[in-house]
Order: structure tokens, then C-alpha cells, then sequence
């Protein structure tokens, strides 16, 4: 899952929101220096990437994006943030634009412990809204035009919104499916110590 299923999945926790959203960023053991409900936010996240690496029915999603070798792991997450966005009422209260415009207000009050890479990305997150852009399929393809600019073009993910158009009715029943699944993964993970 990408970066709004992760902040989603911590439950309106603003503290657990932040360690599940900077995980990626906190190598190792360099989480044990966070505090202790941030910590628990970076241990959860890793839990749901386990989760969903293994996942028959994420399998099932990357084999779409296979002609993208092992980017397919990465172009499989943000879709799957797509659907999440793409029908956010049906699984949050709080509209998605005022969701997202709170949680940026959360990282900017907790800039000091944001690991520097995420401070270095985050005026470009704010800036274009990145958590709100991945409703629209052409958000999605300025994401996965950004990330191949990221890899130098070698990944071509910029073309993976064909895949997505080509196959989106099976992709989004995919997602739906996944996620209930994921959805009382973590709840019953969070009901343990969270």
C-alpha cells in the first residue's frame, strides 16, 4: 500500500499516522529512537507491507504491471491508493480534501522528528496535493510520471496508466476485496497494542 492506505490504516491517530507515514524513510533499528506511538506507527507499517507482499490477491494486481519487472510492487500500490481515494467515502467519514489538509498540518507540527528525506519531499507533497491527486486517474498518471522521473526513466511507470485503463473494473474489484481483508488485518493488529 502506498502512503494514503498507511495513513488510513492508522485510525484517526495523528501520532501513529506520522510513524506509519515515514516508515519507508526509517531504516533498521532507527526506529527504536522515535517516540513510542510513532514507533508503534513504523512497526505497523511494516506489518501491512508484509501483509501485502504476500497477498495472493496483490499477486493477482502486480501480474497487470508485470512488463514493469519489480516496479510492479510499487505501481500496484499506488493504484491500489487510487481506488482508496476514488470511493474515500465509502470507508472515512471526513471528506478526503479536508483528510489530507489536517494530516499536512500534523507533519508541519511534527517537523522535527520527519526524517530528512521526508522533509525534503514534503513542500512537493503539499504543493501539489499529492494525497488528494490520487482520486483522478490523471493524478495517478503525474505520480507515476514523477516516480519514472525519479528512476531516471528506467522504470517506464509513466505507461502504467494504460495498464490501469485497459484493466480498471478488475483492478478496482481486486482492491475492494484486498482491502477488507487488510483492513481486519490491522485492526486486529492495532487491537493488540496499538
Amino acid at each position: 500500500m502506498n502512503y494514503l492506505a498507511h495513513i488510513y490504516l492508522s485510525y484517526n491517530n495523528p501520532k501513529l499516522e506520522i510513524g506509519n507515514f515515514i516508515a519507508d524513510s526509517v531504516k533498521g533499528n532507527d526506529y527504536l529512537g522515535f517516540p513510542k506511538t510513532i514507533k508503534n506507527g513504523i512497526i505497523l507499517h511494516r506489518k501491512i507491507d508484509s501483509y501485502t507482499d504476500t497477498h495472493l490477491i496483490v499477486r493477482k494486481a502486480k501480474s497487470y504491471f508485470s512488463n514493469y519487472g519489480h516496479y510492479a510492487g510499487v505501481i500496484s500500490d499506488i493504484i491500489f491508493d487510487h481506488f482508496l481515494a476514488k470511493n474515500w467515502g465509502k470507508y472515512h467519514k471526513t471528506p478526503l480534501l479536508e483528510f489530507t489538509k489536517s494530516f499536512y498540518q500534523s507533519l508541519e507540527i511534527n517537523w522535527d522528528i520527519l526524517p530528512a528525506r521526508v522533509q525534503h519531499f514534503y513542500p512537493y507533497m503539499i504543493n501539489q496535493n499529492w494525497l488528494f491527486m490520487y482520486q483522478s486517474i490523471s493524478g495517478i498518471s503525474d505520480i507515476l510520471f514523477q516516480m519514472n522521473r525519479r528512476t531516471k526513466n528506467i522504470s517506464k511507470m509513466n505507461y502504467a496508466v494504460i495498464e490501469l485503463r485497459e484493466n480498471y473494473n478488475e483492478l478496482e474489484l481486486l482492491f475492494s476485496s484486498f482491502f477488507e481483508d487488510l483492513e481486519g488485518f490491522v485492526k486486529n493488529e492495532t487491537l493488540i497494542g496499538y
